[in-house]
């Protein structure tokens, strides 16, 4: 059985439509529609009705609480059956690819999300505003937490999974990204991603505001507080951060000291060089079992020279064969020098020891 769970707030123009809808699609399978209502206006008495007309549908009205998560959360303990879809009321979620989803569930997989950015796909329901919103809120999600890279449509509020799959879950998400919740936390070997063409709101008012991003933004935060591997990396730079700005302080009290800007330079990135060592070796490694002080000591500093030739290589063939911004060129080469010294100081410079 499929358990459909719809949160709602102020959808009545959307409701009815929906229902039609999923009926319309779903006509041959064993489902139920478990709405719950948070509105303000007559939308819980249109869902009454529907649910005296058509036993498939079932709702639930919350008088002193809101939020898309938490209801969410209260569908998935409502639900019946033992696969479970989440939508939106705004029309905006075709039904038609509940029937898709169905099928990558009985094929074997576990989570299965229709999503606007493989081939097949469009977010053109979305205007260019809310495009670039969605674009920055997925690339921070996927930065900042190794689990969510490896799909393309993180922020989807429309997928479905095995009931099993949060089976025991502490789910405990802000604001509107259920799905990232169900990603990091949930237990699932296979997912598979659906081409979707996102449509335009038919009715109704979009939900989405600056409290929203905000909550998202918190959301993405708590994930990663829970995630040693991606706390880990977030720490690296943040030493990395630090570096830069001891060597800046040193270079310019050394120059206006009267030393060279040559013996100032060295002398500065090799004082930044050791307080990123100090502070990663007290901070973003601290749990590992570490090897001599020397040893380590020496494989950061010949990981952090090759660092800097990876960084100064590439910037030179950006600006020798293309027509990219300096400052945008540079940003590049420090991103990519910054990866190769996180990987090499994590498999080589602070590698775990059983002994």
């Amino acid at each position: 059985m499929l358990s459909i769970i719809i949160p709602t707030y102020n959808e009545g123009e959307n409701v009815i439509i929906i229902s039609q809808e999923i009926q319309s699609s779903m006509n041959m399978y064993d489902y139920e529609i478990v709405f719950v209502d948070d509105s303000k206006d007559n939308t819980v008495d249109i869902l009454n009705k529907l649910k005296e007309n058509d036993e498939k549908i079932r709702y639930y009205h919350r008088n002193n609480e809101r939020g898309l998560a938490t209801a969410v959360i209260l569908g998935f303990k409502m639900a019946k059956g033992d696969i479970i879809a989440v939508m939106d009321a705004d029309l905006q979620h075709n039904p038609i690819i509940l029937r898709e989803m169905i099928n990558a569930i009985n094929n074997g997989a576990d989570i299965a999300i229709p999503s606007r950015f493989v081939e097949g796909g469009d977010d053109g329901g979305l205007d260019n505003v809310r495009k670039f919103v969605s674009y920055v809120a997925r690339k921070i999600g996927q930065i900042s937490i190794k689990k969510l890279r490896d799909f393309s449509d993180i922020t989807s509020g429309y997928f479905m999974f095995r009931k099993e799959v949060v089976n025991n879950c502490d789910l405990d998400p802000i604001g509107w990204k259920i799905l990232m919740e169900i990603l990091v936390k949930g237990k699932y070997d296979k997912v598979v991603e659906i081409p979707y063409q996102f449509e335009s709101r038919k009715a109704g008012e979009s939900k989405m505001s600056l409290k929203e991003q905000w909550n998202y933004l918190r959301h993405v935060a708590r994930l990663l507080l829970n995630s040693p591997s991606d706390i880990r990396f977030i720490l690296f730079c943040m030493v990395g951060v630090s570096g830069v700005i001891i060597n800046l302080i040193i270079y310019m009290i050394l120059v206006n000291m009267g030393f060279s800007i040559i013996s100032s330079a060295i002398f500065s990135a090799l004082i930044a060089m050791i307080s990123n060592f100090i502070l990663n070796d007290l901070f973003t490694w601290r749990d590992i079992k570490k090897t001599k002080l020397n040893e380590r000591m020496s494989k950061n500093f010949i990981t952090s020279i090759i660092g800097i030739i990876i960084n100064v290589f590439i910037l030179n063939i950006l600006k020798l064969y293309s027509q990219v911004n300096y400052i945008i060129a540079n940003t590049f080469s420090i991103m990519l020098s910054t990866v190769w010294n996180y990987f090499v100081n994590k498999s080589w410079t602070w590698r775990r020891h059983s002994k």
